[in-house]
């Protein structure tokens, strides 16, 4: 019990911490108008966000981003506009990820099928962006991606997934069905999967919606979250199309926005550091959390990374950490020889542990209150490999 309140008291603080200490990068920006030949050449504008130093139009990518960055392409709901999703614009973006915000289909009389297509043309040619040497991209896009969307856009990005198997994951804000079916098209895919539903949404009914998408979902590991008192809208920012029309309905939300824009940060982030980057601690702590999270219905086929695996981050970094979650010590191992500086910092931000190492460490943990740590592990010559810990009693 001591673990679990830990953990449910703490995650606004790990969330907050997670930005600050692991990739605090800012918001850079370039607008680009793709045209895709196979379509009668259809003109698909989008809008592009990526980590870098100094937010802004046209700024540098991130010099301190070691690596390159997995793509997010993003689908608006209906008659909304791309900044209504500043909420999970600057949340991925600081932690290290490009989004892309296609803008067609706009209109009182959307094509859901073209929309859908569109999220899958994005990815790709924001994919080729990262080929291109005059692109602020250049070698910085990953091939790892994801595919997402809130209410209309929520069900063209299942659309998309049925579509092309270029897509390696997805994640739903309150998706709405659509024609053709999202419904339908969720048993042809079968990669990762994480939805979000807002128990209050009078707009997309759960039971009628993001319910029978997940259910059918033929995906091996799939995740769904129900956020308690949350409604359509509050996935996103203040939109006054979308408020009129949940205006009309019930029942109305029992929390407020920034509630629900933390719930959703809280899980979209470790999800996507598992999913995509293969952070395990990241997996652990969203399998610790959700289960036990009195203010979600959550429901899951698989576990992302479970307490008896070995964590690691990515191969290039050469550190493990391991076991992860842990209880009484830990061990830092390492693929080179070298020193290193090995940080640990609390969910508040406190650093409770500093070691300069010339080889591997053990690290022992009995002193420790139980939680959420952030680790940061800085070797000469290289950029710092950060990361979660789960810690149990």
């Amino acid at each position: 019990m001591k673990m679990r309140m830990s953990v449910l008291l703490s995650y606004l603080c790990f969330f907050r911490v997670l930005v600050a200490f692991s990739q605090p990068y800012q918001v850079g920006h370039i607008s680009a108008s793709f045209v895709d030949a196979t379509r009668s050449n259809r003109t698909v504008p989008a809008e592009i966000y990526y980590p870098a130093d100094v937010a802004g139009d046209n700024a540098p990518f991130a010099a301190s981003y070691v690596g390159k960055a997995p793509v997010i392409a993003f689908g608006h709901g209906f008659v909304m506009t791309q900044d209504a999703y500043a909420n999970v614009r600057d949340v991925v973006v600081s932690n290290g990820y490009i989004i892309a915000f296609p803008t067609s289909e706009g209109s009182f009389s959307p094509a859901h099928s073209a929309f859908g297509r569109d999220l899958v043309f994005v990815l790709r040619q924001v994919d080729g962006l990262g080929m291109v040497s005059s692109s602020v991209l250049f070698n910085k896009v990953d091939a790892a991606n994801c595919v997402m969307g809130h209410s209309m856009g929520g069900g063209a990005a299942l659309l998309a997934a049925s579509y092309d198997s270029y897509i390696k994951s997805i994640v739903t804000f309150a998706a709405a069905e659509t024609s053709p079916s999202a419904i339908s098209a969720a048993a042809t895919v079968s990669v990762p999967a994480l939805v979000f539903a807002g128990e209050n949404d009078c707009v997309t009914p759960p039971s009628t919606n993001q319910q029978p998408m997940y259910t059918g979902l033929a995906s091996a590991c799939k995740q769904y979250i129900g956020i308690k008192g949350g409604s359509h809208c509050q996935m996103a920012g203040s939109s006054i199309t979308c408020s009129f029309g949940e205006a009309s309905c019930s029942p109305a939300p029992t929390i407020t926005r920034g509630e629900q824009h933390a719930k959703l940060a809280q899980y979209l982030v470790p999800w996507l550091n598992y999913t995509l980057k293969g952070n395990c601690p990241d997996g652990a702590y969203f399998d610790a959390t959700a289960p036990v999270d009195a203010n979600i219905s959550y429901t899951a086929n698989c576990m992302l990374c479970s307490s008896s695996s070995v964590s690691h981050l990515p191969v290039d970094a050469g550190v493990r950490v391991h076991p992860n979650p842990v209880r009484g010590k830990v061990w830092f191992t390492f693929a080179r020889p070298g020193s290193a500086v090995i940080s640990l910092y609390s969910a508040i931000g406190q650093k409770v542990f500093e070691s300069s190492v010339a080889s591997d460490m053990e690290l022992s943990v009995p002193g420790f209150p139980a939680g959420v740590y952030i680790y940061s592990v800085e070797r000469h010559g290289e950029g710092p490999v950060r990361g979660t810990l789960l810690l149990l009693d």
